[in-house]
């Protein structure tokens, strides 16, 4: 007489899991793009903060502007720039619902700064998610406010030019000076460590509201190769050797209080 023994499928050696907060929709980001593994992180912080019930986003025009494809929690879009003061209606309407932006660098730091400065000077208890490439990525590789000294991109062939056209603007150090900010870091998804302190920082960000100290920024320093007219590999090495010098990852501000350096 022969045992018939059933199988068991047990959960060994299980390195990644996609998280049910993640639609079955493909990621339409261009391939090496930080985006996809930004989007991965902000659903994971709320699947495992079990807040996708509680959750409203706001994406504006850019890339951002498909995440409501990609994140299965509540959605406004937002006209391009104004994404900062669409969450501020949103968190004064229903103050208990956790409320993010996801902004380019191009949306938040260009058509957007006035509304980003006066969130931020207001103190909106809302997270900022601002995703920094140095580029309009979406609609051409055009020259954005963060384009690097001697950068070229499709509106300056020959490189950035300080004298014409301005410098590189750093506006996360200039909104950590605000009174209204609470918590400011920039960081980056390019290594698994990176992506780590990244994921960390976003949870951050989201666990802040709860204390209603004011707003949560994080900068993602990620690249465009795409937009650089590199392969991946290629830009995540320019981007080590020349985005990160001029902006350098770690925290800021914390706890409403800028960190010594």
């Amino acid at each position: 007489m022969s045992t018939v023994i059933s199988p068991m499928i047990k959960p060994e050696n299980l390195v990644y899991k996609k998280s049910s907060v993640l639609t079955d929709s493909l990621l339409g980001y261009c391939p090496g793009c930080g985006h996809g593994t930004i989007t991965r992180l902000v659903a994971e912080v709320i699947d495992e903060m079990g807040i996708q019930q509680d959750t409203v986003g706001v994406s504006s025009v850019g890339c951002s502007a498909f995440l409501f494809n990609y994140i299965d929690v509540d959605f406004q879009g937002a006209p391009h720039g104004r994404a900062t003061a669409v969450a501020t209606g949103l968190k004064r309407v229903c103050p208990n619902k956790f409320v993010f932006t996801y902004q380019g660098d191009g949306d938040l730091a260009a058509i957007g700064t006035g509304e980003t400065f006066h969130t931020c000077n207001r103190g909106e208890n809302i997270a900022i998610f601002f995703v920094n490439n140095g580029i309009y990525g979406m609609t051409g590789g055009q020259m954005a406010p963060t384009t690097l000294e001697g950068m070229v991109t499709s509106t300056t062939p020959f490189g950035r030019d300080i004298k014409q056209m301005g410098n590189p603007f750093r506006i996360t150090e200039l909104l950590a000076a605000l009174p209204g900010t609470y918590y400011v870091t920039r960081q980056a998804v390019h290594t698994p460590a990176a992506v780590r302190k990244a994921k960390k920082a976003i949870r951050m960000a989201f666990e802040n509201q709860k204390k209603n100290g004011g707003v949560s920024l994080v900068e993602i320093v990620s690249n465009c190769n795409s937009g650089w007219k590199m392969a991946p590999v290629q830009a995540n090495q320019w981007m080590e050797e020349n985005m990160f010098p001029y902006y350098p990852l770690g925290d800021i501000k914390i706890d409403g209080a800028l960190v010594k350096k």
